[in-house]
């Protein structure tokens, strides 16, 4: 995908979801996410390749993927003037839906969203969390075989974030519905999804389950916070040196290893930078995370950005 102005969005990927899946695309902000959602959903028009959803070919039948998709978006598009209620009324409707279905599916996904005791009130009086779940219900309400989730929870506080996971997990296993999230928490991606691709600077870097690609980084992961971060380059010097470490990438404050048996050459580890009087302030060992995948392919982490809420009305409890 080329813009206008020259600039590579999205350049030679190629994946597929099978259906029936829980398909993660995870990347940092820019990497081409909402490009490749906006795409596939017909909202942006390629500049070349080749896309089937749900069967259908993006190029010859764009109004037959979009009877098939519901698409959930990093912004709410609700209006906050309508109740909640009216707003499923609304999207049921431009959807063609009308009559005893349409009534009958706005009370079922009410109803899976738990927002049934707050049905008539305005929107714009929902707090954020309430507001993601009746988004959500918007983009179910003609029973898409394929939902795209573009960052659903960006911004939302833990416990919002749990539910809207909830919510997609019975989605997804209950009624088999394809799921397509891009996402930039790792955790979310890790708990949800059955399969991953990773995406930077427009390419692919990575593929495969959540546990295949923790397994692929060939052992634990050694994070080490230095007193005095000058000296980085000497300290992945000598953790390089050490038996049983496969790799070393700089990190925030310091340097993480990638090492088999970390428990066991620990002792060695801090020995070594000791004589070399580098003194960690910190020092952790864990298994592997997809953030430590992240960084191994792309040499940074991934990170979240937070969206701040502007609460200039009251919100619903």
């Amino acid at each position: 995908m080329v813009y206008k102005d020259g600039t590579r969005a999205v350049e030679g990927i190629s994946f597929g979801v099978d259906e029936g899946e829980f398909f993660g695309f995870l990347g940092p902000n820019g990497a081409g996410k909402s490009t490749t959602i906006k795409v596939l959903t017909t909202l942006l028009r390629k500049t070349s390749g080749r896309v089937s959803v749900s069967g259908f070919d993006l190029d010859r039948s764009p109004g037959e993927i979009r009877k098939n998709v519901g698409v959930l978006s990093q912004e709410t598009s609700l209006d906050v003037d309508l109740t909640g209620w009216e707003n499923l009324h609304l999207q049921g409707r431009l959807q063609q839906m009308s009559g005893q279905v349409l009534e009958e599916r706005i009370a079922e996904l009410l109803k899976l969203v738990q927002l049934e005791d707050v049905a008539k009130k305005p929107a714009g009086r929902y707090s954020g969390g309430m507001r993601k779940r009746l988004d959500l219900a918007s983009a179910l309400i003609h029973r898409p075989k394929l939902l795209f989730l573009d960052e659903p929870t960006t911004g939302l506080d833990t416990q919002a974030r749990v539910a809207i996971w909830e919510y997609l997990e019975e989605l997804n296993k209950n009624e088999g519905i394809t799921i397509f999230l891009t996402t930039q928490y790792l955790e979310e991606a890790d708990r949800l999804c059955r399969k991953l691709s990773v995406i930077d600077h427009g390419k692919l870097i990575a593929n495969g389950t959540p546990s295949e690609l923790k397994e692929s980084m060939g052992g634990d992961t050694i994070n080490l916070t230095l007193k005095d971060t000058s000296l980085k380059p000497k300290a992945k010097e000598i953790l390089m040196r050490v038996p049983g470490v496969v790799d070393v990438m700089d990190s925030d404050g310091g340097v993480t290893a990638y090492a088999k048996s970390a428990g066991q050459i620990i002792a060695g580890i801090i020995t070594s930078l000791d004589r070399a009087g580098i003194q960690p302030s910190f020092l952790s060992i864990s298994s592997p995370t997809l953030d430590d995948v992240f960084l191994r392919k792309t040499g940074r982490r991934i990170r979240a950005d937070e969206l701040s809420r502007k609460e200039t009305e009251p919100f619903l409890m």
